[in-house]
């Protein structure tokens, strides 16, 4: 169908380092909403082959990768790109068999679990194993005092021949550096060891291939697969919390390797003991070897990560700026790149200097939501103490005296919804509570905000207290 004179002026033709500098800005927010382990999972794997100012055209390494994406993530994949690039209309996504990767690592662009072994015309390492990003490597990371164990501790395990320590089990919240070092061990073990066989995937695909093994009755092909590799690791190991028979198989594939002295590596949002709904023997595995912690990130750190991406980029930005980003978005070094990614696509697409000025403009629902008050657990004890009138030395006692266990159990209550912190943590932070004591009071106080207006203003005036 040919193109109207009305319909050529009103198509906008983009330059492809514009194009992939758009795409960018896309995924950027993609691993924002989804998180790191689905998004290294399926959408870090995409690859952009033309806009032609309509349809943006993007090509996956297999049809299950494909069709994952559409069911469980396109809905999102079109909004945002309805926002970020001019006139989109749609997207396709192509089936190809080998994706066209132009760094250094072209012929490496995901991690084979049958390195060693001839696997010529067959999709099993996209099905297995998820893609590892370039950029993620040891050269890349910068060091400081919140992470230098983890470092360490991952570094030591890329060039060794055999485990110092086994597990390696790093956590932290989301966006400081954990998936970062598991690409990066990768990486540096194709350099040193490149005869290894590795697998790094999602504890969620982990998941979802051992249930279509159930389904297909393809589980001995499944174990063999896990059970043959040299290093095993698995990011956001969290999400298998809860699924038993997929804990009852990890367990397994776990005592399979670490008998047979191969490396294995894993990555939560939480301690092990800390783990909701894991199998006491699992969570006693996964901190037999080493538990290295990620801190949030500290001011020092994150002017040096910006500083790093600065220098990667080859680009000019004035130090107040680097330095107002360093303050003021302080929630996770993935949210901090995404700003800059933003600063610097505005004002490339745009032509705009980059100042302080267009830097609070560009960012300003990201800054407004960055200012909103990070809600502690101390903050909750006080405020409820205050508010009921009761010493905080009684919140935290054993006494069951109807004065005492409602204003403990609001307490609870708002530390679930307010904060990140997990049910045994707040319990230990009441007296050293079960997390069963915890789920009782959330449960009660849920049950008689329905029923009992005074408890339900209650724990509304208190929560927008502490919101302000």
């Amino acid at each position: 169908m040919s193109t109207s004179k009305e319909d050529e002026d009103y198509q906008v033709f983009l330059h492809p380092t514009q194009v992939q500098t758009l795409w960018d800005h896309v995924c950027e927010r993609l691993k924002i909403d989804l998180g790191d382990a689905l998004y290294t999972s399926w959408i870090a794997p995409l690859k952009v082959i033309s806009y032609d100012g309509r349809c943006l055209n993007l090509a996956a390494s297999s049809r299950f990768m494909k069709d994952r994406i559409q069911t469980q993530h396109g809905e999102k994949l079109l909004g945002l790109c309805y926002e970020i690039f001019p006139n989109f209309e749609d997207y396709t996504i192509a089936v190809r068999q080998e994706i066209i990767n132009k760094s250094e690592h072209a012929e490496v662009a995901r991690v084979d679990p049958f390195q060693n072994e001839s696997i010529a015309g067959e999709e099993l390492g996209d099905d297995y194993a998820a893609a590892l990003d370039t950029r993620f490597t040891f050269e890349n990371f910068v060091i400081g005092k919140p992470n230098e164990l983890a470092y360490a501790a991952a570094l030591r395990i890329a060039e060794a021949d055999v485990p110092p320590f086994n597990p390696l089990f790093l956590y932290g919240g989301v966006g400081l550096g954990k998936t970062h070092l598991m690409h990066a061990i990768a990486w540096q073990i194709r350099k040193t060891h490149p005869s290894k066989r590795v697998i790094y995937m999602s504890a969620e695909k982990f998941m979802y291939e051992f249930v279509l093994a159930l389904r297909f009755k393809t589980t001995v092909a499944f174990k063999e697969r896990f059970r043959k590799v040299d290093i095993l690791m698995i990011d956001d190991v969290q999400f298998i919390s809860g699924k038993n028979t997929t804990q009852e198989e990890f367990f397994h594939t776990f005592n399979a390797l670490v008998d047979n002295n191969r490396q294995v590596i894993i990555s939560a949002d939480k301690s092990p003991s800390d783990l909701e709904d894991m199998e006491e023997r699992l969570i006693s595995r996964l901190g037999w070897g080493l538990v290295a912690d990620i801190h949030p990130t500290t001011y020092e750190l994150r002017l040096g990560i910006l500083q790093s991406k600065v220098e990667a980029l080859k680009i000019k930005i004035p130090a107040d700026v680097l330095e107002f980003l360093a303050v003021r978005i302080s929630s996770n070094i993935r949210e901090l790149e995404g700003a800059l990614n933003r600063v610097v696509a505005h004002s490339t697409l745009v032509g705009r200097r980059i100042d302080l000025d267009t830097t609070q403009d560009v960012l300003r629902d990201l800054l407004r939501s960055n200012d909103r008050r990070v809600v502690t657990v101390e903050d909750i004890q006080q405020k409820v103490c205050d508010y009921y009138n009761v010493k905080l030395s009684d919140l935290l006692s054993t006494r069951r005296a109807q004065a005492i266990s409602k204003p403990r159990q609001v307490a609870m209550y708002l530390c679930k919804v307010l904060t990140s912190k997990s049910l045994p943590e707040i319990g230990r932070r009441f007296g050293g509570r079960d997390h069963t004591t915890v789920m009782h009071a959330v449960k009660r106080v849920e049950e008689a905000m329905e029923t009992i207006r005074e408890y339900s203003n209650d724990v509304n005036v208190l929560r927008r207290s502490l919101m302000l």
